[in-house]
């Protein structure tokens, strides 16, 4: 066991900034891509629909306009790698695949939910899917990507953690304790996070001293700053990140500068920010709109965009359909899942 988390000494590489690596995909990947993000924001404006009608309870934070973050990390990632995120979630859930239906019936409290009800948005697993959750614990899912990392590097099987945080989250103590431990056993760890400007109604310019990637740097860990609401600039340097820690160099970090259209959660009015900020966002750098001007230029048609768009249009009323007919847990739902006998 020990020599499972000595630390290394050999020399590791250095890394090159790709975040304007140009790009280069095919008419099938940008179709691909086009697809995975318009799903989220689909799925994001109907969970919000449907929590102004009363239908979903409690917490709901919406991904809108983050989507290029975890669709191009997704979409360089291998079947084998964990994720493990904060409580704006939905969106790494559909990019690991999980059933819009699922979901969805989660975030109303349904007995066909991933966690049959009883979690909510903020706390849904799919270990078939290897996404072990959401969490309302600001911070969490680095301790818990730590853990993750651990497990890939003891059974060998070449996975990569991967642990998403808020910019917020950066500055709580235990993430910090990660970096350290991660660095000093070299673990198969990817930490991002997903700055998009805000720790709920702060400015990070205002909470957040210093570049939150360069804050490994003490522990000896790499870290690039990416523009996130470019897709392939995602893609590029999340490939590059994964590989070096796949090849066991240690852990990684990934500060994807993005951007949230809606409030912290859907009680949040956002007041703290001006309609222009957020119309200029919504306008010149929309990752959805900016590919779909790619798609064009691509001489993709414009009958086979609306094709996509119909496509997912169906999904999520499906999956809105489905999460209202799907019935309540019964009420002994309370007694499991509280236990695990050994």
């Amino acid at each position: 066991m020990a020599s499972k988390t000595t630390k290394s000494s050999k020399k590791k590489p250095k890394l090159k900034s790709v975040s304007n690596s140009e790009p280069s995909p095919s008419p099938e990947e940008l179709q691909k891509l086009y697809r995975d993000m318009l799903l989220i924001r689909r799925f994001e404006e109907k969970a919000g629909q449907l929590y102004g009608m009363g239908l979903i309870g409690g917490f709901c934070h919406l991904y809108i306009g983050q989507e290029a973050v975890v669709t191009g990390i997704a979409s360089v990632q291998e079947k084998q790698d964990t994720v493990v995120t904060s409580y704006r979630d939905h969106a790494h859930m559909l990019a690991c695949d999980m059933d819009p239906k699922g979901i969805m019936a989660e975030l109303t409290g349904r007995a066909d939910g991933y966690s049959r009800g009883k979690g909510g948005s903020m706390h849904m697993f799919s270990k078939e899917k290897n996404f072990f959750g959401g969490h309302g614990i600001v911070g969490a899912s680095t301790s818990i990507g730590a853990g993750l990392g651990f497990s890939h590097k003891y059974k060998d099987d070449k996975g990569v953690a991967i642990a998403y945080m808020g910019d917020g989250a950066s500055n709580q103590g235990q993430v910090a304790e990660c970096y350290n431990m991660a660095a000093l056993w070299d673990l198969p760890i990817l930490f991002v996070i997903e700055n998009n400007q805000y720790g709920m109604g702060t400015s990070v310019k205002r909470s957040s001293a210093g570049e939150l990637y360069k804050r490994g740097e003490g522990y000896g860990i790499p870290g690039e700053q990416v523009d996130g609401m470019d897709v392939f600039k995602v893609q590029a340097a999340a490939r590059q990140a994964l590989d070096y820690v796949r090849s066991g160099n240690g852990p990684y970090i990934l500060e994807m500068m993005t951007y949230r259209y809606r409030g912290h959660s859907m009680s949040d009015p956002a007041k703290y920010r001006s309609k222009e900020e957020v119309s200029t966002m919504k306008d010149d750098r929309d990752p959805i709109t900016a590919l779909k001007g790619l798609m064009q230029e691509a001489g993709i048609k414009e009958d086979e965009i609306k094709a996509i768009d119909k496509e997912i249009k169906e999904v999520i009323n499906d999956a809105a359909q489905f999460s209202q007919d799907s019935p309540e847990p019964d009420v002994e739902e309370l007694w499991t899942d509280v236990l695990v006998e050994v």
